[in-house]
């Protein structure tokens, strides 16, 4: 399907540039606990956009005749 592959590279995109925003925190800042929001965000928000368009294309599927 499309939309997984589509899925595949946005997350890959946002894991890159995520990683890349915690490790500047990290590297730069007196306080190296505010790249928890970025990490946190790493992982949920694929996860999140995958649950919710696996549902959308369940519900709009049509059921077989």
């Amino acid at each position: 399907m499309l939309w997984k592959k589509l899925w595949v590279l946005f997350t890959v995109i946002w894991v890159v540039v995520s990683g890349l925003n915690a490790w500047t925190i990290i590297a730069f800042s007196e306080e190296p606990q505010k790249s928890l929001r970025p990490l946190v965000l790493m992982i949920a928000v694929p996860v999140v956009l995958y649950v919710v368009l696996e549902l959308w294309f369940r519900l709009r599927r049509k059921p077989p005749k």
